[in-house]
Formats: C-alpha cells, structure tokens, sequence
C-alpha cells in the first residue's frame, strides 16, 4: 500500500483564549468573580478601576481631553469603543509629576501625617472579638488546677488530641507515643481533666460521655434494688447506656424493658434524663461562622411587573487606564518592545471589560427567562413552582444548554420568597392526578411532605404509605419508594423514630 498526502477541508471548533476567558468568567461565583477582577487590576496595568462617583464625576468632565481611545495596528476604531462614558479620564491625573508626587510621600524618611494619625488607633484585628475555643477554655482550666508540672504537661498533651466534639478518638498508647509518660500517668490526668467544664469533656466514646454526665448529677432516680442512693452502678439508666443505645434510637422501649425486667414506664422515665444529656460536649465551642450570601440579582415587582436588577454592588468598575490610552495614541510608547506589550495589555484589558459586560447580559436574560416561566411562584409561593429544565430556558433565550448550566452555577437570586439559588428553579415534576398533562414540581410536593409531617399527630406519626396516599388525594401521583426518598433528602426520620410515647 502506497502512502501519499491527501489535502482534505474540514471544519473544527477552536476555542480562542479570550473565549475562554468568557467563558471562565461566566461560571464564577460573586466572591470568586470579585477575586479575579481584583488579580487582573493588579497583572494589567491598562486597566483602571472607578473608585467613586466623584471620580466618575471629574473624569467626565475632563473626557474631551482625550480625543480618543488608542487604535492598535491592524485593528478597527469600532473594536476600541468598549468603553463608555464612565471609562474616559483626564490625563492629567495620570502626570509623571502626580505620579512622583503620589509616590514620593511613601519614600521619604520621614512618617507623613496620615499614617502618624492611623497609628493612633488599633488594628482591625484587635477589634474584632474572637469566641474562646474549647481548647483554650480547657487550658484555663487546667492552670488554675491544683497538677504539677508534670500533671499538666501531660494535660496540655491530651488536651491537644481532643477533636472539635471534645472526645478522645485515640488510643492512650498512641498519645504517650514518643513521650516519657506512661499510660497509667495518662489514665490518671486523663480523669482530671473528665472533671472540667464542659461536663463529659475528655470521654472515649458516647457511653463514657453520657455516664460522666451522669455522674456529674449525682442522683439515680431509678436505681435498681439494693443500689444506695446517688449510686450510677446496676441503675436502669446505666443499662441502657451501656448496653441499648442501639434500641433506644430505635425507641424499642418494650425490648429494652424485658432486657433490664423493668417496666415501660421506667424506661420512658429514664429516657427523658438521657435525653437531657450533651452527647457533644464541645458543641458550645463550635466555630459556628455565619457566611453571608450577596445576591447577584434582585428579582422585584414594578407597577405589576416582575423587573431583573443586576446587582453589581462590591464588584470592581474597571475601564482603561486614560494616562495609558492618550500615551499609546500620541506614540510615545517607547522602545518597539514596549508598544507591543502595551497593545497586548489593551487588548487584554478590553476583552475583560467585555466579557464583563457579556457576562451581565447573559445572567439577565437567563434569569428573565426563569422569571417568565415561574412567575406564579413569585406570586403565590412554592407550592406553584413549576418543574423546569435547562432545555426550556435555552430554548426560550436562543442559547446552550451548557451556558444556562454555567449562568446559574453558585449565584442567588433575592426576591420576595427569599435568597434562592439559580439552580433551586430547575427541578423534576411529578405528574397530576387531575390533570394527566400537568405536572407537580418536586420542591413543591418536599414542600407538601414536610408541612404533612410537622401537623401530624407525634403519637401516631404517618408512614411513608400514609403520606403517598394522602398526596394522591392531592392530585399528586406517587409511590411510597419516592415518599420515603423526599424525606430522606429532607432528613426526616422514619415513622417510628419519630414517634413520641410521652
């Protein structure tokens, strides 16, 4: 077989590095978005953030002393005008002397008088109030105790290995390991330490926990025969942390009654003391940081108009940098390698700014396409949330469905029914009883299951099968497998864990 070269035409797809970087932008979250502008203000120096309005307000009023923005070799005036009227500037802001001037109250040997004056106050982290955590709440502790130097040596160690719960996942051969200590030494400053606040701290597992808790009461309500008051040992409370756990959670109250030869009402009483008990002694403790969500619309009626906002509060206003752009059209770039390193940098600076702009474009439209399908949902609630998928609103709009994807990736929309997630809209229906074309949103039954189960009765709670029945009733077709998937997604326990005896 002879080997010969054929020209053939073809047609690829290439994606160009400024699509690319179209489309990186589009899929970022608000907070990832805001670091991104941030690094290509401080890589490019063509591109200028607005700082104010009253920066805006000087640039306008100097703007026509600029006669235009640059045009690059071999490229068309109507490629330039990206820019608006916010991104034009005075050039002489941007002076060599402002620039010396600027600069040079940084260099000098001196402290000027701003910074002399913000010295006076403190740092932003000597204001800020940090919650004591649980180790340091029991090294306190553990200072003020009555140990020696060696006690608390080893205390400090254990303390070290306690995880965020305040338990001790580790073996004691482990927590010695390469130390001089002994095990018997950690045993004994290990029970030490068991009698700090919070009460429990220190256990090896749940039982151990419970059972200091126990201890630290000093009572035994339900003692066996024989048991002398305040005694924990052979008491039914103890059984039944020691040995059914397990059926407790079940609430297998009668098995645990016949285990221990005890009767029901017993072991209800003794349930309602171990349900008092911390089973995480270092929940108190826990970083619970609240992070806050910034909308990227806002969803609001306007004379019986639902109206899309783009909230671009926090984002940095970047134009080009008019010092720049008078000195790449006057020609006085420099050397030839300098010029093409400015012209790279403007082209670079122009495509953020319009991929900026796109970006705002497309969220828009995508979620005027969302609010048109599910406008009864901002009218009257979850229960009229509509099923939706990616396909209905690219259709609607003219676009992919892998845009749509990345538009409603990590961004929230705040609207009268609360913050939501883009992606909270798309969802699968079920289909109606009543109407065999209609379809019910799963949010919308979640929703239906949820409410069922908060005003059902807690002695006789409704089973999975219950609940279908009652949707069908509802006009909502759906089976028990489906039910009990909906409530696991809502972390609703079964039927009998969440039956209540008393």
């Amino acid at each position: 077989m002879k080997l010969r070269l054929v020209p053939q035409l073809s047609q690829k797809l290439i994606m160009t590095p400024q699509l690319q970087q179209a489309i990186k932008l589009l899929q970022l979250s608000r907070l990832e978005l805001q670091q991104s502008l941030t690094q290509h203000l401080l890589e490019n120096p063509l591109l200028d953030e607005i700082q104010s309005d009253v920066d805006e307000g000087e640039s306008l009023v100097n703007e026509e002393k600029v006669e235009g923005p640059p045009v690059l070799e071999g490229q068309d005036r109507s490629d330039t005008a990206v820019e608006t009227r916010e991104e034009q500037g005075s050039p002489e802001e941007f002076s060599a002397s402002g620039w010396e001037e600027y600069f040079g109250r940084d260099r000098g040997s001196g402290v000027s008088e701003y910074s002399a004056a913000q010295d006076e106050f403190p740092s932003y982290e000597q204001t800020v109030a940090k919650a004591t955590s649980l180790e340091e709440h029991l090294l306190w502790q553990l200072s003020l105790s009555g140990l020696g130097d060696r006690e608390k040596e080893l205390g400090r160690l254990i303390i070290g290995n306690l995880d965020d719960d305040g338990y001790l996942r580790i073996p004691l051969a482990e927590v010695v390991a390469g130390t001089g200590f002994t095990e018997s030494e950690v045993e004994s400053v290990l029970k030490d330490i068991q009698t700090f606040d919070p009460t429990g701290v220190g256990a090896r597992d749940l039982p151990e926990c419970l059972l200091l808790q126990l201890g630290h009461l000093g009572r035994n309500p339900f003692g066996s025969l024989g048991s002398p008051p305040g005694a924990l040992k052979g008491s039914v409370i103890e059984s039944i942390v020691l040995h059914h756990l397990k059926d407790l959670e079940k609430k297998q109250y009668a098995k645990v009654a016949k285990a221990l030869n005890v009767t029901v009402e017993e072991v209800f009483q003794a349930t309602k003391v171990i349900g008092e008990l911390e089973p995480k002694p270092g929940r108190p403790f826990a970083n619970t940081q609240n992070y806050v969500i910034v909308p990227d619309v806002f969803v609001v009626k306007n004379e019986g108009e639902w109206v899309v906002l783009l909230n671009d509060d926090g984002l940095p206003r970047m134009r080009i940098s008019p010092y720049y752009k008078q000195l790449i059209s006057s020609g006085q770039g420099g050397t030839p390698e300098t010029k093409a390193y400015m012209d790279e940098k403007l082209r670079a600076a122009q495509w953020v700014i319009r991929s900026i702009e796109q970006r705002n474009r497309t969220i828009v439209k995508v979620v005027s396409s969302i609010v048109k399908f599910q406008e009864q949902f901002f009218d009257h609630g979850v229960q009229y949330l509509k099923p939706l998928v990616l396909k209905q609103v690219a259709e609607d709009i003219g676009m992919h469905e892998s845009t749509i994807s990345r538009v409603t990736a990590n961004k929230y929309m705040y609207c009268p029914q609360g913050m939501l997630e883009l992606k909270f809209f798309f969802n699968a229906g079920l289909q109606r009883a009543d109407e065999p074309s209609g379809m019910h949103s799963s949010v919308s039954v979640r929703d239906m299951i949820k409410t069922m189960v908060a005003e059902e009765d807690a002695k006789r709670p409704l089973k999975d099968e219950e609940i279908a029945a009652r949707l069908r009733k509802l006009g909502v077709l759906i089976a028990r497998r489906t039910v009990a998937k909906y409530r696991a997604e809502l972390n609703i326990p079964s039927a009998s864990q969440r039956k209540r005896f008393f």
